[in-house]
């Protein structure tokens, strides 16, 4: 795959990008070269991407909200005109097991419990869009971000989340599915 853009509704859509497409050796230059390139087959003009303070990305006089995530040698952009929005996109491998009790309830541990390592991925990655998606840096992924028991589904899904926070709750449902040796999630 050289990349892929994803309509997922009236105001949102995601473009992927296979890093390795590019023949640049510095990974930070490689991965600002897959933004761009993604950013000119999601907006048909030229756009100017900054940072916020907090490091959330957004592009300059413009209305939509971006979000971005690479992973070895993947890499995903959203972008949505009428919301908040976030995206994570993970390798599928094992890494993640030496840390879940960091970042899953007790309930959400209950639930991986000799499930694919994939299930756990969809947790993680969906609790990274989670937060990319509140955006500001006071969560605790245990405590504020919770995602609903769910069935596996090889060929993606959708589940059901939560960001709870003391001055804020937002129920948002995501998309989980399997791109390649990646597991994506992003809401919809």
């Amino acid at each position: 795959m050289n990349f892929q853009v994803i309509n997922i509704n009236e105001s949102s859509k995601l473009g992927l990008f296979d890093l390795r497409n590019l023949q640049i050796e510095n990974k930070r230059e490689k991965e600002g070269a897959g933004v761009r390139f993604l950013l000119d087959r999601l907006i048909s003009e030229e756009v100017e991407l900054a940072y916020y303070e907090t490091g959330k990305p957004y592009l300059k006089n413009r209305i939509e909200e971006i979000s971005i995530s690479h992973s070895h040698d993947m890499l995903a952009v959203i972008l949505d005109k009428q919301k908040p929005t976030g995206i994570d996109i993970e390798l599928i491998r094992d890494k993640v097991l030496k840390i879940t009790h960091k970042f899953l309830s007790d309930n959400e541990l209950k639930d991986i419990a000799g499930q694919p390592i994939e299930k756990v991925l969809v947790y993680w990655a969906a609790k990274e869009t989670l937060y990319k998606i509140y955006a500001k840096k006071s969560v605790d992924f245990r405590e504020h971000l919770f995602i609903s028991n769910f069935e596996y589904n090889e060929s993606g899904d959708e589940i059901i989340s939560n960001i709870i926070m003391d001055d804020f709750a937002k129920e948002i449902k995501l998309k989980y599915m399997k791109v390649g040796e990646y597991m994506l999630v992003y809401p919809i």
